[in-house]
């Protein structure tokens, strides 16, 4: 007998829906603008699109997702195409041609396409008279196969799967303890492994000594912080890399990535400090440090970035030989020792003064506009997700006057996902008005999970980790207010994906500004685990979208790496008005890491390396520029601004290769840079400039550069 979690397969049959009715549609002209492209798919024979009397002409649908395309009819006016193809696409601008005539008979016609797309095109080459093309009506029919079964979710007692563990102050605290250290153990230099953890704890009092390794989620499940005490220590600890004989690697922080500490209070025990040595991927959120912590191995060794958000840190923060760093609504009630190279504190009480450098300590006074993360919580005997309400022009935490403004979501209206669970139940979910919980493991992908609903949270536990395995991307989030996504990985597939994960289809342009879309944690990869590919990893084409932390990355080691095997052209793409990063780490892609095309775009802090392994100078060339810029805002734009951000090289599999500038952007006064830094790491490799051509040289004989503001 099949679970309900596992439902039949059934054949497939072309439904006689027509999905193309009423959504938007565009074309490559109109004839004297009155003949529009949307009367072609307003269900309306007696009104029609019609293009310029030239070829080619095009007539595009956007069908909101990504859907199983079995039939297109066209209703042709007396000017129709005598030759045309029928082309499908997953973005909007790659297309894959699924039909194609050229002896186009006009008239209504209903054509057999087979594909998968969201958008259907109908591409005219060859016009049948001396008019243009004119369509009373074009139609798409996608598969049926049934709706899959969507298994409720219980509230009180969950199925979180064997990888959630949840304890009370009722558990056995040797217990609880002998597992933490199994889980520990288990993940020590498990960076590339499959496994992943989420440790939760009921509100209440526990002692216990949490060594945080890789893909470990540790959470408390109050609406408070304190709501959850742990009574030892939540660390991290500089000592893997430090196993082989190399004495440089001892203390060695560098690749403590993937890995989370949440919505809890740590009472240290009397004399001691907490250590929590980590580089990017490592979240320290909603948390409650009675006592001081040390970012580094606190005696050798080094560390290269991560964040402190939302969270209250009773003692001192020495941050030693960490070398970037963010603090956003923190309130460091005991102050901040140290700094490297890139130091950024926004909105947060106790923060440096401004100075820039030496120290580097870039100071935000207040946070302009931000929504915290959503995440689990454990009330009169009920799980909900909680999601914390916007705020604007905000200083410290959400919670320390009391329980944060916001609204707790029952478990009840989420959908449980299981690594194994089908694309198709995940999407059915959704179209159903479900949430989603993604379960930590590895969920491998045959088809592009889609969000289309406002105020959609997905929210992953221990890491889960999204991997298309067809080309597709992993994700897609329609053009709509307030969608949130917090808390998972996605991890680039071995065939090639044009885009990991998109916000807003192509040409987006609706204002959020009252209800934006935000990510949370969200990390995406390009090889390390397996030789991955992906065009660009994130595109953000809505406006006013929030990125709260997203490490992106093309990986430098691992398995399945090298200049044509991990192949990624650039790691973020802003095409959206008006949205805000902060905290944003991308490294190592193979042209721009980062290409900002918005106007009113904002970073709060920019932590970038260029690719370690171009082989020559020739592999990296932007036409007659030697190398690309980490981080490009494109001539166009009229309006940026960013604060603390550093792009560092380091060009070991060709030390004679030469980037000509770290940051590039249109010299206007509308576009603004603050504290900006470029580093030679062990000059090994070299940037010419900070910025523009300004700011000098980063190479062997001088490794670090900094320029307070451009221009």
């Amino acid at each position: 007998m099949l679970s309900p979690s596992s439902p039949t397969a059934q054949a497939a049959e072309c439904g006689t829906t027509n999905v193309a009715l009423n959504r938007p549609a565009t074309a490559s002209s109109t004839e004297n603008g009155a003949t529009p492209a949307s009367a072609a798919v307003d269900g309306d024979t007696g009104t029609r699109w019609s293009s310029a009397f030239s070829d080619p002409q095009w007539l595009q649908v956007d069908l909101g997702s990504a859907q199983r395309v079995c039939r297109v009819s066209l209703n042709w006016e007396a000017a129709y195409g005598s030759a045309f193809q029928i082309q499908l696409s997953d973005n909007g601008s790659t297309w894959t041609t699924a039909y194609s005539t050229t002896t186009g008979t006009g008239g209504a016609q209903a054509l057999p396409v087979t594909g998968s797309a969201r958008y259907v095109r109908v591409h005219g080459t060859t016009r049948a008279t001396g008019y243009g093309y004119s369509l009373w009506e074009l139609g798409v029919n996608t598969e049926t196969t049934g709706t899959p079964a969507v298994p409720p979710t219980d509230p009180r007692n969950p199925d979180f799967g064997p990888n959630v563990l949840v304890y009370g102050p009722e558990s056995s605290q040797a217990d609880m303890q002998n597992r933490l250290n199994a889980i520990s153990n288990q993940m020590w230099t498990n960076q590339f492994g499959p496994e992943r953890y989420a440790v939760l704890f009921k509100p209440g009092s526990y002692d216990a000594d949490v060594n945080l390794r890789f893909y470990t989620q540790v959470a408390g499940l109050g609406l408070h912080p304190d709501d959850v005490d742990i009574n030892g220590h939540v660390r991290v600890e500089a000592d893997w890399l430090q196993q082989g004989d190399d004495p440089n690697n001892k203390g060695n922080a560098t690749q403590n990535f993937w890995r989370a500490a949440e919505n809890m209070s740590v009472t240290l025990p009397p004399g001691q400090i907490e250590r929590w040595a980590v580089s990017q991927a490592a979240a320290y959120r909603r948390m409650h440090l009675r006592g001081q912590v040390q970012l580094w191995n606190g005696g050798d060794g080094w560390a290269s970035g991560g964040l402190i958000v939302d969270s209250r840190i009773d003692g001192v923060t020495v941050s030693g030989s960490q070398q970037q760093f963010l603090t956003r609504n923190s309130d460091l009630a005991g102050g901040w020792n140290g700094s490297v190279w890139n130091m950024v504190f926004v909105g947060s009480p106790g923060s440096p003064a401004q100075h820039f450098p030496n120290p580097s300590h870039t100071v935000v006074d207040t946070t302009p506009v931000v929504r915290e993360k959503p995440f689990l919580h454990f009330e009169n005997g009920e799980y909900k997700v909680f999601v914390p309400a916007l705020r604007h022009n905000s200083r410290g935490t959400s919670w320390g006057s009391g329980t944060p403004a916001g609204r707790s979501i029952s478990l009840a209206e989420f959908f449980i996902v299981k690594p194994g669970t089908p694309v198709a139940t995940t999407n059915a979910a959704l179209a159903q008005g479900k949430h989603l919980l993604l379960t930590p493991g590895v969920h491998r992908l045959d088809d592009t999970i889609t969000v289309t609903r406002p105020d959609t949270v997905v929210l992953g536990l221990g890491l889960a980790t999204l991997s298309p395995d067809t080309g597709r991307p992993a994700m897609t989030v329609s053009d709509v207010d307030g969608v949130k996504l917090a808390g998972f990985l996605v991890d680039a597939g071995v065939v090639n994906s044009p885009v990991l994960l998109r916000i807003g289809q192509p040409g987006s342009s609706a204002d959020h500004s009252a209800n934006p879309t935000s990510l949370h944690d969200v990390y995406l990869r390009v090889g390390g685990s397996q030789a991955g590919k992906a065009t660009v990893s994130l595109e953000v084409n809505s406006a006013n979208t929030i990125i709260d932390h997203t490490w992106v990355w093309r990986a430098d080691h691992g398995t399945g790496v090298g200049w044509d095997v991990n192949t990624g052209r650039n790691g973020v793409v802003v095409n959206g008005t008006n949205v805000t990063a902060y905290g944003l780490f991308v490294e190592h892609y193979q042209q721009h890491n980062v290409v900002w095309n918005g106007n009113g775009g904002r970073t709060y802090f920019f932590q970038n390396e260029l690719p370690y392994d171009p082989p020559n100078q020739a592999a990296w060339m932007n036409g007659s520029s030697p190398g690309w810029a980490g981080y490009k805002v494109a001539d166009h734009v009229t309006s940026h601004e960013a604060w603390g951000v550093g792009v560092y090289c380091f060009n070991n599999a060709n030390p004679a290769v030469v980037t000509a500038n770290g940051f590039e952007a249109p010299r206007t006064p509308g576009v603004r840079f603050h504290d900006l830094v470029t580093v030679s790491l062990g000059g090994v490799g070299t940037i010419n400039n900070v910025i523009n051509g300004v700011g000098g040289v980063a190479n062997t004989a001088t490794q670090v550069r900094y320029l307070v503001d451009y221009p």
